[in-house]
């Protein structure tokens, strides 16, 4: 069945998930779109593997790493969302996918207007040269080495997120770039999920800016350097016998 997404509103995390594989995913002028995971010592689960290195160039890095917020007109500018719909025009939408659902995407471009130019475009000639590493570490040098205001502000929102989230993801998404399939994706992020969320940092990112609304959560390790390779490698490492996950048949 072709399913069509209404992102008309905040769509973060779980969100992201479920509206991403969906054939027509239409964003309005309320859409605010981000992954913002390491800021509660996760990573951007549900596919982010999948869909966020294939996302154009580092930008999928950058908005993993950073949780970045984006509006509709960068969203449709990098086909995370296929379609800009003012919220004028959904009534009509949703009235004309009624009388004939079998072709969404003609009905989309039917009412398709434009989104406006992507703030996000100049700076993606910058985020692909100082996101390309492979190292968190990398990353941040090369932040602070370029010393413009652009970098600067995400290297100082890079320091208030998990260190252990911001490698675990760097990692995730280097590895999701690189299967064949979702399923393999998926598989990853399972193993993942278990274990993250028994992790000190899950618990008191959780802590901070769900419960008690502190923001103010108290990483450990508090520094990247804390964080061992080792450490990371195990969080990836595969499941017994029978306790990995398979897609549904």
């Amino acid at each position: 069945k072709p399913v069509t997404a209404i992102v008309d509103g905040v769509v973060m995390g779980g969100g992201v998930g479920i509206s991403e594989p969906a054939d027509v995913r239409i964003a309005t002028e309320r859409t605010t779109y981000a992954m913002p995971e390491t800021g509660i010592g996760l990573f951007p689960d549900v596919g982010g593997g999948w869909f966020l290195p294939r996302l154009p160039g580092e930008v999928g890095t950058w908005l993993a790493l950073t949780g970045a917020r984006l509006k509709a007109a960068d969203t449709v500018f990098l086909g995370i969302h296929s379609h800009y719909l003012p919220t004028d025009a959904l009534e009509a939408f949703r009235a004309i996918l009624a009388a004939d659902p079998a072709h969404p995407v003609d009905v989309a471009d039917g009412l398709e207007a434009d989104a406006g130019e992507a703030p996000i475009e100049p700076h993606l000639p910058v985020i692909d040269r100082l996101f390309a590493f492979d190292r968190v570490e990398e990353i941040f040098a090369a932040l602070e080495a370029d010393g413009s205001d652009w970098a600067s502000a995400q290297l100082a929102t890079l320091k208030t997120k998990s260190p252990q989230s911001l490698k675990v993801t760097l990692r995730q998404l280097r590895t999701g770039r690189g299967v064949d399939s979702f399923a393999d994706n998926m598989a990853m992020e399972y193993r993942l999920g278990g274990r993250v969320v028994r992790t000190h940092d899950f618990q008191e990112g959780v802590r901070a800016v769900i419960v008690d609304k502190d923001n103010a959560p108290k990483w450990s390790p508090a520094t990247l350097d804390g964080v061992s390779d080792d450490a990371v490698e195990a969080l990836f490492a595969p499941l017994p016998a029978g306790e990995e996950w398979t897609p549904l048949t």
